[in-house]
């Protein structure tokens, strides 16, 4: 039978698929449109199978905070090149699963991926992609804030993207800001001391009183200096008490408190494709 232009179009403007792709699409199920759109993700799926073992290191990492809310989220996007992390085509899908995500209260990534977007689940959503794109796509993070107050920051470039929550709600949107590209550039482990992981702690003590026995100090004193250093790690490597970039005079902590002697940070996100 023949297939109209028209028919053409509008498959290509559900799937996403290219014009070739959408008329033969058609034309191997008789001008049935539902099937045609079958067709497309089955191809998608088959795509996706025999790429499953090339490496998606390439994306878009975004972050959101949901309007008149206290909630921000973070979803990443993976392909195969940096051609087509640039796609505009590319960077509105994972748009559209992180406004997803976030409008309708995703917990996790799992969740996130069973939610329903153009009429499928994110996850088939992904592998339909694959097909009109030809790459291997990936879905690989999604996480949330929630706080009294919330500001998301993105690199130039889509590359990297952070989150900060506050515990009160009327700050500073710059004040704010600042402390979310601090995260970005400085990639802290954890907001404060008492929210650095305990295996962190035992694996720099280790490493400190270990520099030191390398270094010929007394094994008398290994543990005084491994403490030393693990304070040193602290100020370099917490939020609140790292050097604020923006004037390393003060820490992060202090730069707050100019602000309001109870403002501080609850919690964090950051995400970067290259580490």
């Amino acid at each position: 039978m023949a297939i109209s232009a028209a028919d053409v179009s509008k498959l290509r403007k559900t799937t996403g698929a290219g014009m070739m792709d959408c008329k033969k699409a058609l034309e191997e199920t008789n001008g049935d449109f539902d099937a045609a759109i079958d067709v497309i993700r089955k191809k998608g799926q088959a795509i996706a199978n025999k790429r499953a073992d090339r490496e998606a290191s390439e994306g878009v990492v975004l972050s959101k905070v949901e309007e008149g809310t206290k909630r921000g989220a973070i979803a990443v996007l993976n392909c195969e090149t940096d051609f087509v992390a640039k796609n505009e085509n590319f960077i509105a899908l994972a748009q559209s699963i992180l406004d997803l995500g976030l409008n309708n209260n995703a917990k996790s990534l799992d969740d996130l991926k069973s939610m329903k977007l153009n009429n499928q689940t994110v996850a088939d959503c992904i592998v339909e992609q694959i097909g009109v794109i030809g790459e291997k796509l990936d879905l690989p993070y999604f996480d949330v804030i929630e706080a009294e107050y919330v500001v998301s920051y993105i690199h130039p470039g889509n590359k990297l993207a952070t989150l900060v929550g506050f515990n009160m709600p009327d700050v500073e949107y710059q004040v704010a800001r600042d402390v979310a590209m601090q995260v970005a550039a400085m990639n802290p482990v954890a907001v404060d001391v008492k929210s650095v992981p305990q295996s962190v702690i035992d694996k720099e003590l280790e490493i400190g009183k270990e520099q030191a026995r390398n270094e010929g100090k007394p094994e008398a004193i290994l543990d005084k200096i491994a403490q030393g250093r693990l304070n040193k790690f602290f100020a370099e490597s917490t939020l609140l008490l790292q050097a604020f970039v923006k004037d390393n005079k003060i820490t992060i902590d202090e730069y707050l408190k100019q602000q309001n002697k109870e403002f501080t940070v609850t919690d964090f996100k950051r995400y970067s494709l290259s580490n």
